[in-house]
This record gives C-alpha cells, structure tokens and sequence, in this order.
C-alpha cells in the first residue's frame, strides 16, 4: 500500500485517482467510480466527489492508496 500526502483538509475522490496516478484521466476515473470499481475504506463508493480525508484508504485494480 502506497502513501499520498495531502495538504489540504480533504480531496475529491476522483482528483485523488488522478493525483495518485491511480487512472491516466478524469474520464477513466469517472468511469471506475460510475461503475462500482473504486472502494474508499472497503466498501464500494459511486460518488465522484466524495471527500477523503487524512486516514482514509482508497482500492481500485487491486491497488491500495493510504491518504495522510
């Protein structure tokens, strides 16, 4: 599991896939959300602007990202 520091108080789920270089574009990001590919903290999340905040723990493709 890769770390991604953030500075701000929290970070819209589908930026962070960007900022992670989780997906290559906003599309494809939108598109793994929209689809039930993206899981914030274990369970599925559909919900393209939903805030991660510091602790948070976000999987998609098998590829894990803590946010602190």
């Amino acid at each position: 599991m890769s770390e991604i520091k953030i500075t701000t108080e929290f970070i819209k789920l589908d930026q962070l896939l960007k900022f992670a270089s989780l997906t290559g574009s906003g599309g494809e990001a939108k598109a793994l959300i929209q689809d039930g590919e993206v899981l914030v903290n274990g369970e599925v999340c559909t919900m393209r602007g939903k805030k991660i905040r510091s602790g948070d723990v976000v999987s998609v493709r098998g590829e894990e990202v803590k946010v602190v």
